[in-house]
């Protein structure tokens, strides 16, 4: 188990989320990323689909991605960040092409986030709807991104030619929606769970029953809490924390 309290601080500086529709990281993160802005770090988000095949009304595609893109916006704000990029990819299409990866790369390049969040690329089979295509494309993408494409500079080489972006190397990827078994820190997030659920009640086009989400959410986050061995009325957020870069981290090991 590693301690998360470590990066809870202003010393982490910059946190880089990642998620395939918007509403994901209000799941899976949101408690964590709002603990994270209290703390004084910069934390932006970057959604991979426009979320144009999600929803319970009849509507039109484009005004679905306008409406979710807005909903996501305002989510973000509930937990202190201002920063959403869109990278405008069809909601279950998709795929980690290297078209995908590159513009992950020069994000993160762009952004030099002390951790990166993504979407967990293995299949969870305890909840099978944590893990649509497009959840595992993202994590797919961001971990293909991160080792080796983000730290070589000859990774597509016109990032650094025409936007002076060099190679970068991420410190630290956090999954989220990750199989119990991979699942390796825990955020105590009690103090933040009402931010977290603000954040999830502002994707009104997602929830028809909104008193049954926010039931679900709760009893998933006192599991998460007693698995991490918190206090008995704590909430919690779980992750799978990889350190890409560590101290003892060669060039390629």
């Amino acid at each position: 188990m590693i301690d998360t309290t470590q990066f809870i601080t202003a010393q982490t500086e910059r946190v880089l989320a990642f998620a395939a529709h918007p509403d994901d990281l209000d799941f899976g993160a949101a408690g964590t990323i709002a603990a994270l802005t209290a703390a004084g770090v910069e934390v932006q988000y970057c959604i991979m689909t426009d979320g144009d095949a999600g929803g319970f009304d009849e509507r039109d595609p484009q005004e679905t991605a306008r409406l979710r893109h807005q909903e996501q916006t305002v989510a973000a704000s509930k937990v202190g960040v201002s920063t959403v990029h869109f990278l405008g990819e069809r909601d279950g299409y998709l795929e980690p092409t290297h078209e995908v990866i590159r513009k992950v790369v020069r994000l993160i390049r762009q952004v030099r986030p002390s951790i990166v969040m993504a979407m967990h690329p293995e299949r969870n089979w305890d909840r099978i709807q944590r893990s649509h295509p497009d959840h595992l494309a993202c994590g797919e993408a961001v971990t293909r991104a991160i080792y080796p494409a983000v730290e070589n500079p000859f990774a597509y080489p016109e990032l650094v030619a025409e936007e002076g972006l060099d190679a970068y190397k991420v410190p630290w990827l956090w999954l989220y929606g990750a199989p119990r078994e991979r699942e390796n820190g825990f955020v105590d997030i009690t103090q933040f769970f009402g931010q977290k659920m603000e954040a999830l009640r502002a994707h009104f086009t997602q929830h028809p029953d909104v008193a049954s989400m926010e039931r679900f959410v709760e009893r998933q986050c006192r599991t998460n809490a007693e698995r991490g061995g918190l206090p008995a009325a704590a909430l919690a957020e779980s992750f799978h924390l990889v350190a890409v870069n560590a101290d003892d981290t060669i060039s390629g090991f």
